[in-house]
């Protein structure tokens, strides 16, 4: 990775749905999918997969929530954002308009997990069908003061989220990786 570029580091142990995110000299507790980090990942394993990617731009939820301060690209998500996780579909791990006759998930939550969400570069140049999709970066469930595991994604507190986006850039990645 460069080091001309501030990037994001993300590490757990085997198997664990916890890890830790730093970021420009400060560490975040993340979640993770529900079976950890993995390095070949495949549609519905529910792990995180491991690798460098590029955070996609950032899209939220207007009704929710103003527009975070970042650099990135901002797109406010609509009722009909959905994504693609039918491996069989030429639509497979892209942003699709809902109604969609394939499966997809819905990018418009009743709950607040994607009230601020990025897609990372994952699967996507080319796309494989059933290596994973809608691998994001979002806000996570918290229980009990517990961050609740994520179905692949990495999620963090809104508060954390907001203080990390301020230093992304367009050129960060993130750096998945299973901990030494």
């Amino acid at each position: 990775m460069s080091d001309t570029s501030p990037h994001i580091l993300v590490e757990a142990p085997a198997g664990s749905t916890q890890g830790l995110l730093r970021f420009m000299g400060r560490d975040y507790p993340c979640a993770l999918g529900r079976t950890g980090i993995i390095a070949d990942k495949c549609e519905g394993d529910g792990a995180t997969p491991m690798g460098i990617f590029p955070i996609r731009a950032l899209r939220y939820r207007p009704d929710r929530i103003a527009a975070p301060p970042t650099s990135l690209i901002v797109q406010e998500l609509h009722p009909d954002d959905g994504w693609c996780d039918a491996p069989d579909d030429p639509a497979y791990n892209h942003p699709v308009t809902r109604p969609y006759p394939a499966s997809h998930e819905a990018l418009w939550r009743d709950d607040h997990l994607y009230d601020i969400v990025m897609p990372l570069g994952y699967n996507e140049a080319p796309v494989i069908p059933g290596k994973g999709s809608a691998i994001f970066f979002h806000l996570a469930k918290e229980v009990g003061g517990l961050l609740q595991p994520t179905e692949g994604c990495v999620a963090l507190r809104l508060s954390h989220m907001l203080d990390l986006l301020q230093g992304i850039t367009p050129q960060t990645m993130m750096e998945i990786r299973l901990k030494a």
